[in-house]
């Protein structure tokens, strides 16, 4: 050890009003492996996260169960807390963002900016609930696109023709929460002067704070031009009251990740020998790093760290941002069962299983990572079982019976013994890195490298041969000794395993001691370390799945916004609804919601964009399917081509999961009529 660092580490905070499902355990893992080998390190290493508690919608959640926000927020992160402790990941401080302390500090960095003077007010017109009596925020108003005509779209963003607009451009608009019409209404709000921190935005995101896909993502915002940032709420709302401003909240991105702030401070006041002020003063020279998905990057690289900046607080080391969680290739599903929550794998699989494939498929990018269930089983099995566990279960058996528990005193091939250990380097460097994949890929080879050895050494033929214990008990000595060191690279990421292997060892595992091998040292009964994995394990997470989730689906489906105004039959017999084969499907540039579809419809070709790429990451995978589109609709100008029509898509009134095409059934053709 060379120099001890001082980190703080913390994950995105999840929302208190849903569950934690397995896209949620990406971030956390990645963050916890890295958290584990920082600390095996010897570096003083704080983890911290907590539950983003404010809002609209856990409002509104609690209301439609008849309890508070506050009895939501308490059960919400009694739940969070359990599921990822059922996963091992291994928090210093779990809070909320409803506390004390961020109180305390969502007000004193507010009054700092505003008389540093960043905070503005204005008179804006809004989107209001006759019926609710309340203020409508974006996500909970919807209606027809104003610039494709789009049916059912949020008052932010068209999902159809990705356009922009304000609420109130809205056709037809509904409130998602009483279905009324909505009003146009005015209020005072305050503004976050975003637009003055635009040089310092600059050259922070463009020196090595971000991943370099990030910082030419952060790029296209200032082109486009940075604008200030709404920061209250009007009453009523669930949140911080905005001092001296009667009525006024703080929005919930105000005081969210502030809350990495306000976690550190409780847990700071708690153990009373850690200095608050070491790891947030602007000169500071301790270590802050933020492990967050891609979809909040825009809060975390511009608007954080101008509020840090703007109220004299230090900036982040670096923001490591992940892809999404794919399964099987498609976004996760409730119809399909693949929207997996914590507790109910938990209750089928065990936790250093999905930690150990993450791992194995995790870079320092911000690339999507799939959930191959097929994939998943074979890889666990394979890796953590047939090489790393029956490399101890092989030797430990001559060893327990034969040696009493005995390991040899010496090791009987140094040479490779050192090429074990003095792989620490190169997979430190990797751990360091976030590089997590090609760190398991050494580890694995080095197993490979183990049972070779194993294999060519035969000790089950040894063992046979008079007069050769020494040299059995020397061979059985050395497997136990890889798999000593093996483990001790894998401790980060598969702890269950590593403590079961610690209690065997008779030992612990540290990376201080890979050089020092087990020599005249007794170690355990050897007993089962892991249990291979069965689909039928999986089977049963994927069916509790569906059966979960499925009253949900049908509730959200019926509580939302009536249906749009009916139609005579003469309206209906316009559209001409036709079978299409799908020739190809693509990305489309400049768009993260659109895909390019070329359609066969027997009698032409047909260019159309659709809205649908969430739900399809590989849209390879729609080439040659089948699917409904409307044929006769007007060919529509976008800035991406010319759209020949528009495919039909399924979607939940509430369900953020995506559209998903139709397909006509069996023995349709491309071409057919549906009427």
């Amino acid at each position: 050890m060379t120099n001890k660092r001082r980190i703080l580490v913390t994950c995105a905070l999840p929302y208190a009003n849903g569950s934690i499902h397995l896209g949620h355990m990406l971030e956390h893992i990645q963050a916890d492996v890295w958290v584990r080998y920082q600390r095996m390190r010897g570096h003083e290493i704080y983890f911290i996260c907590a539950d983003d508690a404010h809002g609209t919608p856990i409002m509104l959640k609690a209301q439609q169960m008849g309890i508070t926000p506050e009895e939501l927020i308490a059960k919400v992160k009694q739940e969070h807390q359990r599921d990822f402790a059922g996963f091992n990941i291994s928090f210093d401080n779990y809070h909320s963002t409803h506390s004390p302390e961020n109180r305390q500090l969502s007000e004193l960095i507010y009054t700092r900016l505003k008389t540093n003077g960043y905070i503005k007010t204005k008179i804006i017109s809004q989107l209001y609930d006759p019926e609710k009596e309340m203020f409508l925020p974006d996500r909970f108003v919807k209606g027809t696109c104003p610039v494709c005509k789009a049916p059912d779209q949020y008052g932010d963003n068209c999902e159809v023709c990705s356009a922009t607009y304000n609420p109130i451009d809205l056709i037809n608009p509904k409130s998602v929460i009483s279905g009324a019409t909505p009003i146009i209404k005015e209020s005072e709000h305050y503004f976050f002067d975003l637009p003055e921190f635009k040089t310092m935005l600059q050259e922070w995101i463009r020196s090595g704070t971000l991943q370099e896909q990030v910082a030419n993502k952060m790029q296209e915002w200032f082109e486009s031009g940075l604008q200030p940032w709404d920061i209250s709420r009007d009453a009523p709302y669930f949140g911080f009251e905005i001092p001296n401003a009667p009525g006024k909240y703080f929005y919930v991105w105000l005081d969210a990740p502030i809350g990495y702030m306000g976690s550190f401070k409780n847990y700071c006041d708690r153990m009373g020998n850690i200095n608050f002020d070491d790891f947030w003063k602007k000169e500071s020279t301790t270590e802050l790093y933020h492990f967050i998905g891609k979809d909040i990057v825009y809060f975390h690289s511009l608007f954080w760290p101008a509020m840090l900046d703007g109220s004299e607080h230090r900036k982040p080391n670096n923001i490591f941002v992940h892809g999404y969680v794919t399964v099987d290739g498609a976004k996760m599903s409730k119809s399909r069962g693949t929207f997996i929550q914590a507790d109910t794998y938990l209750k089928h699989l065990d936790p250093d299983c999905l930690r150990y494939y993450y791992a194995a498929k995790s870079s320092a990018t911000i690339d999507d990572i799939d959930l191959s269930l097929e994939d998943f089983v074979q890889r666990v099995n394979s890796d953590i079982v047939n090489k790393l566990v029956n490399l101890a279960s092989r030797c430990a058996g001559f060893i327990n019976k034969r040696f009493d528990g005995q390991l040899s005193s010496h090791i009987e091939d140094q040479p490779l013994y050192d090429h074990f250990t003095q792989k620490a380097e190169v997979i430190a460097t990797y751990f360091e890195a976030r590089e997590l994949g090609k760190a398991i890929r050494e580890i694995m080879t080095l197993a490979d490298e183990a049972n070779k050895y194993i294999d060519e050494k035969a000790p089950w033929v040894v063992a046979k041969q008079e007069g050769q214990d020494q040299l059995l008990q020397d061979i059985c000595s050395m497997g136990i000794n890889l798999f000593k060191v093996l483990m001790t690279y894998l401790k980060p990421v598969v702890p269950n395993l590593a403590q079961r292997s610690e209690e065997f060892l008779n030992t612990s595992l540290q990376w201080n001691s890979l050089a020092l091998p087990l020599t005249n040292h007794t170690v355990n009964k050897f007993k089962a370390l892991f249990t291979r994995i069965e689909m039928n394990n999986i089977d049963k997470v994927i069916e509790e799945t569906k059966t979960l989730l499925a009253p949900a689906v049908v509730a959200s489906n019926t509580d939302v916004v009536p249906f749009e105004e009916t139609i005579n039959f003469d309206d209906f017999a316009k559209i001409d609804l036709r079978v299409a084969l799908i020739k190809d499907a693509q990305f489309v540039d400049g768009s993260d919601k659109l895909l390019q579809l070329t359609l066969d419809i027997d009698s032409e070709i047909r260019n159309v964009f659709s809205g649908i790429r969430s739900a399809y990451p590989d849209p390879q995978a729609l080439v040659g399917r089948l699917t409904v589109m409307v044929a006769n609709l007007a060919p529509r100008k976008m800035r991406f081509g010319i759209s020949q029509g528009m495919v039909l898509c399924a979607s939940g009134k509430d369900d953020k999961s995506g559209l998903y095409l139709l397909s006509p059934d069996s023995g349709a053709t491309p071409g057919m009529k549906i009427s």
